[in-house]
């Protein structure tokens, strides 16, 4: 019976890194698609997001009757756990990516990002990808160090997304309206991929340590 469970938890981690690995797609191809106007591109994130959610769905259930049948304690109930809250932070950075994604076609033919602020988003999209990339070495591996590294891009996104700011405020912004509304909410789209990426940072530091970290991302909005 041990082995059956032991067998159970292991899939689990397998779910998670391969819902991790359709993440990952889903924000590089969604950065594409915005930074080159792509409409086939975006629609494929919006599609593809559907697949997410039912990974998600699905990951939940066997966590669910893992719980009911099983009744684990101590390390076996963390991961558990864990894993339903990971898949949950995992969901929400594909419906992010789904999220950009859609105000690229939104704007088709044109692109969505101006071009003075192009670079800013190029960086952001940049570490995004990188995030998404780690994320998925975190699950495979438990690696501390690629945490750290998580934390570090999701600061480096955190700045960006505060220059998006200051570039609207200042005096050299001549964007639309239209092109206000846009930049504004893909700056937060992507702040926000990089906050969820952050939390399933710190369950694995969680599962591995035993040390809960503060996670104000799970009590945050999007």
């Amino acid at each position: 019976m041990r082995d059956i469970f032991e067998a159970e938890l292991h899939q689990l981690g397998d779910d998670l890194v391969a819902m991790a690995g359709r993440v990952k797609r889903a924000i590089e191809t969604a950065g594409d698609a915005l930074l080159g106007g792509d409409l086939a591109l975006a629609e494929s994130v919006i599609a593809d997001d559907l697949a997410i959610d039912d990974l998600n769905r699905e990951l939940d259930e066997r966590c669910i009757r893992l719980l009911a049948q099983q009744q684990p304690v101590a390390t076996d109930l963390r991961v558990i756990v864990s894993a339903l809250r990971i898949a949950s932070s995992l969901e929400r950075m594909g419906d992010l990516a789904r999220h950009v994604a859609q105000v690229a076609r939104g704007r088709y033919p044109e692109t969505a990002v101006p071009a003075p602020i192009r670079d800013t988003f190029a960086a952001m999209d940049a570490a995004a990808v990188r995030v998404a990339d780690q994320v998925v070495a975190l699950l495979s591996t438990r690696d501390l160090a690629v945490a750290e590294a998580i934390e570090r891009d999701d600061d480096l996104l955190d700045e960006l997304h505060g220059s998006t700011f200051a570039s609207q405020l200042g005096g050299e912004w001549h964007g639309s309206p239209q092109e206000t509304v846009d930049v504004t909410l893909l700056a937060r789209y992507y702040e926000r991929f990089g906050d969820h990426a952050v939390s399933v940072a710190r369950r694995i530091v969680y599962l591995v340590t035993g040390v809960a970290q503060d996670d104000s991302t799970e009590r945050t909005p999007a």
